[in-house]
């Protein structure tokens, strides 16, 4: 299980932190992933990382710009949000799998076992 929080309005420009904990697995086991789905648009892949850490993939619209890390102890991934644009406008989607992902795999959906529960982030002035 899932557990994603940490979203919320910020003005152009501001940072967001989106935090998503595990339960019931280790996240080590497998790689992580955030995407986020806009109205009217399909869900996309934002930002993937490896087990044990370390980012495989990044959608080229947030590179620069989003981060993706975790805390082993706590078994949570965080997303770090910065220079948010009113595209970034969303809801995001921690996901996980059991195994760790290479190629497509990596920003495709169906690849990942776990999901979270969404997180709403509104980005306008």
């Amino acid at each position: 299980q899932l557990q994603a929080s940490g979203g919320g309005s910020v003005q152009p420009g501001g940072s967001l932190r989106l935090s998503c904990a595990a339960s019931g697995f280790t996240l080590n086991s497998g790689s992580t992933a955030w995407f986020r789905q806009a109205p009217g648009k399909e869900r996309e892949a934002v930002i993937s990382s490896r087990p044990y850490g370390g980012v495989t993939y990044y959608e080229e619209s947030v590179k620069g710009r989003f981060t993706i890390s975790r805390d082993n102890a706590k078994n949570t991934v965080y997303l770090q949000m910065n220079s948010l644009k009113p595209e970034d406008t969303a809801v995001y989607y921690c996901a996980a799998s059991r195994r760790g992902l290479v190629g497509s795999l990596r920003y495709t959906a169906t690849s990942y076992d776990y999901w979270g529960q969404g997180t709403q982030v509104t980005v306008s002035s």
